[in-house]
């Protein structure tokens, strides 16, 4: 069956990554995949987080925080409903998650990195933007603490990018979109790092049960996607 936007099983939708958006932060990047564009800030805090001064742990820290501005949907959100939204809480843990899983906390030095994942429009797959973008945005805030002689070796381990996938009308697809999505039987999403072992998978069988066969299948296209994706990365950041 044809997908609504024309795109084969296995296409992702057109991606872009635009660096220094930000004139503050120390790393920015607005990604667009699709209809969905995020923009992604990385603001270093030279000083640990205090629940690690208060535990006298070494090493710094990353975190991040997911939030969709009031019309990034087709029914806008006032500010006041974003602060109860329990999603955004989630999405935020898992995209620090993602992120941390490539750092090297002790050669970070006690700094903070503080990601901020801002949806500027929403169609779908906003966590697995959330997690390509802002590990752009945090490579630059990394580059940024080497400029000024605060570190002296990348903490960063390797690349990590994260993609959706699930089973729509009886199909494996990969990036879904808001459409495809409303509709989906699998709903899944996959973080992937550089060197092809994934970080963390979230799946839910919307409406049946799935097999192993079709997580298996997801996790291969989700697998060269991320590499695509990581590809891209490294572009924006020659």
């Amino acid at each position: 069956m044809m997908r609504p936007s024309l795109r084969k099983f296995d296409q992702m939708r057109p991606v872009s990554m635009e660096t220094g958006v930000n004139k503050w932060a120390e790393g920015s990047c607005l990604i667009k995949m699709g209809g969905t564009h995020v923009l992604c800030t990385a603001s270093v805090d030279l000083n640990q987080p205090l629940w690690k001064r208060q535990q006298n742990k070494t090493g710094g820290w990353v975190t991040a925080e997911y939030s969709m501005l009031p019309r990034a949907n087709s029914t806008r959100k006032g500010h006041e409903q974003m602060t109860r939204d329990h999603r955004a809480t989630e999405i935020s843990r898992l995209i620090g998650r993602a992120l941390r899983s490539v750092v090297d906390m002790e050669a970070l030095g006690r700094h903070t990195i503080n990601i901020d994942c801002d949806v500027i429009q929403g169609d779908g797959g906003t966590r697995c933007a959330s997690v390509t973008g802002g590990f752009v945005a945090m490579a630059l805030a990394v580059r940024w603490l080497m400029a000024r002689g605060r570190i002296h070796e990348n903490p960063i381990r390797e690349n990590v990018a994260a993609v959706s996938a699930g089973l729509w009308r009886n199909e494996l697809i990969l990036d879904l979109d808001y459409d495809e999505d409303c509709e989906a039987e699998l709903d899944s999403n996959f973080v992937v790092a550089e060197d092809g072992n994934f970080v963390e998978i979230q799946a839910t069988g919307e409406q049946h049960p799935f097999s192993r066969e079709q997580l298996g299948t997801l996790m291969d296209m989700a697998a060269a996607a991320c590499a695509r994706l990581i590809e891209l990365q490294k572009q924006v950041l020659e």
